[in-house]
């Protein structure tokens, strides 16, 4: 029931834009952003107790006041619940491939919305009974549709395990520099070139 429910809210949400003009490159706010930013950085320390959001804050460089806006939402949300008192903070309320991309910025109100009338088919008058749709109109609220049904299919799991891979690689790389010879030597020279 709470799925269905779900899914009705997310339908209903919609993507907006820097701006409604041509050439105008579509994208989220700093809101959706840092929330989904946010939640990748708890969720990579889940398992290690609660995580504090000045912790957060530090890592990801986001303010700490707007952290403690986007948490109060994702904890009205049930997306992460909150631990008070000394070695206090936030975990995930429920496990990180239950939670989507879209819950996260759904919680956070960040609006989805690829239309110039933000969904209310009046494009071309301020006033809905007089208004009327403009010619893209189809087009723009069939995006909509998309951005939320791939939104909805990314899992936070998704994003922490592509973080992780991605460190890992990081570290390969890091590991490669540090052992490569500082000078060619005949011992080094050898090994790099397979004799032994």
């Amino acid at each position: 029931m709470q799925e269905m429910h779900l899914k009705t809210l997310k339908r209903s949400k919609i993507l907006p834009l820097s701006g409604n003009q041509p050439g105008v490159v579509m994208r989220l706010t700093t809101k959706g952003r840092f929330a989904v930013t946010a939640m990748i950085d708890l969720a990579l320390r889940q398992g290690k107790g609660p995580v504090t959001l000045s912790g957060i804050s530090q890592r990801q460089a986001i303010s700490l006041s707007y952290l403690e806006q986007l948490f109060g939402k994702l904890r009205r949300h049930e997306i992460v619940e909150s631990v008070r008192g000394p070695g206090g903070g936030y975990s995930l309320a429920r496990s990180a491939d239950k939670v989507t991309v879209a819950d996260i910025i759904i919680a956070v109100d960040e609006p989805l919305d690829a239309t110039q009338c933000g969904g209310k088919e009046n494009c071309h008058g301020a006033d809905a009974a007089s208004g009327t749709r403009c010619m893209t109109h189809e087009l723009w609220a069939t995006l909509n549709a998309k951005m939320v049904d791939y939104l909805d299919s990314v899992t936070l799991h998704d994003l922490v395990e592509q973080q992780k891979q991605k460190e890992q690689k990081e570290q390969n790389v890091v590991v490669m520099h540090r052992h490569a010879p500082a000078e060619n030597t005949e011992a080094t020279h050898s090994i790099l070139n397979g004799v032994n």
